[in-house]
């Protein structure tokens, strides 16, 4: 698996706002954490298991954030999958891990965001 071709898949479907492209990024197994999860009343420890389940969070969360676009600033590669750094369309910088599996697909991922 090529890490910056699976970079530009990513922030092409979620800049086109693409569902299906999003979850198509993903193992049906996907474990997916952030604090948004928390936030949209997806669980109370923002932990979500599962396409069907990460495709409803992507739904609400792009209808809930119209404007929602990621700008790349960073891309680090490790043993297990890369770390993709950006910035979202109000400026703010985030991170996000994910583990990849042999197939290509994340099979676990942690949304992370910057503390002001």
């Amino acid at each position: 698996m090529n890490d910056h071709e699976f970079a530009a898949r990513y922030y092409e479907a979620w800049n086109k706002r693409d569902v299906e492209a999003i979850v198509a990024l993903y193992a049906d197994d996907i474990e997916f954490s952030s604090p948004y999860i928390m936030a949209l009343g997806f669980s109370a420890d923002g932990v979500i298991l599962g396409k069907p389940m990460l495709r409803s969070y992507v739904q609400r969360a792009l209808e809930r954030a119209p404007q929602l676009t990621f700008t790349p600033e960073a891309l680090f590669v490790g043993a297990r999958g890369h770390t993709l750094i950006y910035r979202n369309h109000r400026g703010e910088r985030s991170a996000e891990v994910h583990e990849i599996d042999e197939a290509g697909l994340i099979v676990r991922a942690d949304a992370t965001y910057e503390s002001s």
